[in-house]
């Protein structure tokens, strides 16, 4: 093996550390201290490695690794390492401390590349904290939306102050956007957060396109009343409304067995939120995904529809807005073929498959060609501290990306 599993596993337990909860937990926050601590220590890594290190004024830590000829366009890799605020130790992670890995070896190997490499942490990646993701990759490709840099968490803390405490100058974030044709290509190793290595035995695999995200927040408003005097025929009950519209996102996404299609409401919050007190209002995040567009496009009218019948039916009003669209993407035919090559280097069965879960990935998709490998996680558990891939099998998947960034320098 090239490159060195026992320096990998180092970064990973040493990162681990950074925002950990409980035994196996992480919580690392986007543009928070916790995160700025996790990239002193990897940007200390990518340093060791060769490169040069900078935060920029979206919030990415970027190594940049310099080529022989840097006007040529980049060869970048990387993802993240914001966390949930309940999710584990590789989600993320994988994609940054391998690809840093893979520029140690080459450095260790006295290979300077033709081109540049750049590996980056994008700045949230995740979405949980301003209830919307891949802030930083947006930002780098000129695809925020005007009030994305306002968007506010849970505690009133808007993007852009987050930001100001970060370190970053918003004021100067169109300076750091990448220009057209400046990015070769992008590669991301991440674990599966899915079932179908681990169910296969396969440790690798590779990815044949990125699913669709679609989300939106609803928000449903009745009347508040006494929970004691009110009828039950005569309430307006925002909170038995929002129950049936999670019944429907759940029977609509499921109308086809064995599909791909998948919906979920992972946030619900209640307003005026006392037991004795018929709920007035109700806040809930939508998140429909599929790789089938046109389904995806009619599971949506479906769901509108039955919002619209659901409220008429318990005399509600309701808002919704759009926080994520995005069309499935799919990798670039050549890098697969060259990820395909490696795996059978190494004699790896490596399976193609879907990713349902949205990746950084699926931004760069729209400036340049990309690809993917997937590591094995145990169960397909995610987002959760019981999130688990062997040192082994990611030490296998930073070597299949070694030989992948060789193969692409060929090119």
């Amino acid at each position: 093996m090239k490159i060195n599993p026992t320096r990998l596993q180092q970064h990973f337990e040493a990162m681990s550390k950074i925002g950990k909860i409980g035994e196996t937990g992480t919580n690392r926050p986007a543009h928070s201290p916790t995160e700025k601590e996790g990239f002193k220590i990897a940007a200390s890594w990518m340093e060791e490695a060769g490169m040069k290190t900078r935060i920029d004024n979206f919030g990415n830590l970027i190594g940049r690794l310099e080529g022989k000829n840097p006007e040529l366009p980049v060869l970048m890799m990387g993802s993240h390492l914001d966390s949930q605020p309940y999710g584990g130790r590789f989600d993320g992670v994988a994609g940054v401390l391998c690809a840093i890995e893979v520029v140690k070896t080459l450095s260790e190997n006295n290979i300077i590349p033709e081109r540049s490499i750049e590996v980056v942490s994008f700045a949230d990646e995740e979405g949980w904290r301003f209830n919307k993701g891949l802030y930083g990759s947006k930002g780098i490709t000129g695809r925020l939306d005007p009030e994305d840099i306002e968007r506010k968490d849970k505690d009133g803390i808007s993007r852009r102050q987050a930001l100001i405490d970060f370190g970053c100058d918003v004021s100067r974030s169109k300076e750091d956007e990448y220009k057209p044709g400046s990015i070769f290509c992008f590669l991301e190793l991440h674990i599966e957060q899915g079932p179908v290595l681990d169910v296969a035995n396969k440790p690798i695999g590779i990815v044949s396109g990125i699913s669709g995200p679609l989300w939106q927040t609803l928000k449903l408003k009745g009347m508040a009343g006494h929970a004691g005097s009110v009828p039950m025929h005569m309430r307006k009950d925002a909170l038995v409304g929002a129950a049936e519209v999670i019944i429907a996102l759940n029977e609509i996404a499921t109308q086809i067995p064995g599909a791909p299609t998948v919906g979920t409401v992972g946030t619900l919050n209640v307003f005026p939120a006392s037991r004795n007190i018929i709920p007035e209002e109700v806040t809930l995040t939508l998140d429909l995904r599929d790789i089938d567009l046109d389904r995806r496009h009619r599971y949506e009218k479906q769901l509108m529809d039955k919002i619209e019948a659901i409220t008429q039916k318990h005399k509600l009003t309701y808002t919704i807005s759009e926080d994520t669209n995005s069309e499935p993407r799919y990798c670039a035919d050549w890098i697969k073929a060259i990820i395909k090559d490696e795996c059978t280097k190494l004699n790896l069965d490596a399976p193609e498959l879907m990713s349902g879960p949205f990746h950084d990935a699926l931004t760069l998709s729209y400036v340049c060609d990309y690809g993917m490998i997937f590591v094995r996680c145990k169960d397909g558990i995610s987002h959760n501290p019981l999130e688990y891939s062997s040192y082994e099998d990611l030490a296998l998947g930073t070597e299949v990306l070694y030989g992948t960034v060789l193969g692409i320098l060929k090119k």
